[in-house]
């Protein structure tokens, strides 16, 4: 692919290479109002206004993020979205500054199937605090949202399982794309668009590739500023997963950021760049952190493990930030063992800007032209060390 300039623009977001060209692997550029956001672009996940155990100025300037998410159910929950929005916003409220895109708290509510009841005004469930019963629809989740002072809010959609039938599959992308019309309207007569702050679409539909290509064409048509994947990595193979990637991004607009949800591994998110995909979030690499995994170029290390006792060479040399090159596996191995805090400290830093760094890499070569030779290498070498 080669670079060059697109008169494909429209506000929000641009494209700096030509996607005519051989491959489909994109690189461009949200302009938000709280700045600019290279794409493609990883985006690290702070449920409750927090990026666990690491300081949002470290988020800045070790990370090097430029977005972050923040989740809907959870901050309505707690602390509540009249204290969030009486501090100027999440971006405010936790001293980020950057942009911030808030899902819209579907996924929860799929999680928590056990104590919810759908119909088509929208959701209505027991929080996992209390008990109290919560309902949430689209006007709902919208001023959620707009309350939360969102750069990219995301629609209400309906998220089904990955074995769920055919017709409870159908049934869901009808009620997303009602859900869309009803968010869209609930978001026009929001502050959301006069601050050129932006409403994204889900596309759901399963493992079904007709509902999926249904889904998307019904959301075009309510031509969003911007469109999710939805529904993935939900219990199927990362095969299916890449297909139902596959089959979403043919449909969507090539002007328009394409934002894939949860997910994913290094190697996944490669994967679905090539497959045209800009925007990806996922708990995977803080999560690690926690359990003493760190992320590499030449697959995963356990620092549990007995052979890093006495290795004292650094964590990962190649990643750019003092977390990966000022600490020894020997030290973090140390810090795992006697239960202190500060490892998970330190490998959540170096693990997210393992994964924010590889999408500036997967960015230069789509630049430069080489992105497919470029990152089948890089997955060959990842799964061998791996």
């Amino acid at each position: 692919m080669h670079s060059s300039k697109t008169d494909q623009i429209v506000p929000g977001f641009s494209l700096l290479t030509d996607t005519s060209a051989n491959g489909k692997a994109r690189a461009g550029q949200l302009n938000l109002p709280r700045g600019e956001v290279p794409t493609p672009v990883f985006m690290p996940v702070g449920t409750q206004a927090t990026i666990k155990g690491v300081l949002p100025r470290d988020i800045r300037k070790v990370v090097q993020a430029p977005i972050i998410l923040g989740n809907t159910y959870h901050l309505n929950l707690r602390p509540g979205v009249d204290v969030v929005r009486k501090a100027g916003g999440l971006s405010d409220f936790m001293k980020w500054g950057g942009p911030v895109l808030t899902d819209s708290g579907g996924f929860q509510v799929f999680s928590l199937s056990k104590l919810r009841k759908i119909t088509d005004e929208g959701v209505r469930f027991r929080s996992h605090l209390d008990g109290r019963e919560i309902f949430l629809g689209p006007k709902e989740a919208v001023a959620i949202q707009d309350g939360l002072r969102s750069d990219i809010a995301m629609c209400l959609d309906v998220c089904p399982a990955a074995n769920d039938s055919r017709e409870e599959v159908e049934s869901a992308v009808n009620r997303t794309t009602l859900w869309a019309q009803a968010c869209q309207q609930a978001w026009m007569n929001s502050s959301g668009p006069t601050e050129s702050r932006n409403l994204f679409g889900i596309v759901q539909g399963g493992r079904f590739q007709e509902l999926r290509q249904k889904s998307a064409s019904a959301l075009v048509e309510l031509n969003f500023p911007g469109y999710a994947v939805g529904g993935v990595s939900v219990g199927e193979s990362e095969e299916e997963m890449l297909e139902q990637v596959r089959w979403t991004t043919q449909v969507l607009p090539k002007d328009k950021p394409r934002y894939v949800m949860g997910v994913g591994t290094p190697t996944q998110l490669l994967k679905m760049v090539g497959l045209g995909a800009d925007m990806f979030d996922c708990v995977m690499p803080s999560r690690a952190a926690r359990h003493g995994m760190a992320y590499t170029a030449n697959g995963t290390l356990n620092l549990r493990n007995e052979r890093f006792k006495e290795d004292f060479s650094p964590l990962d040399e190649n990643t750019d930030s003092f977390a990966s090159q000022e600490f020894s596996k020997a030290y973090l191995r140390h810090l795992i063992q006697a239960k202190e805090s500060l490892a998970g400290t330190i490998l959540t830093l170096h693990n997210l800007r393992f994964f924010v760094s590889l999408m500036e890499q997967a960015r230069l070569h789509i630049i430069k032209g080489d992105f497919e030779t470029w990152s089948s290498a890089w997955i060959r070498n990842y799964e061998s060390g791996a």
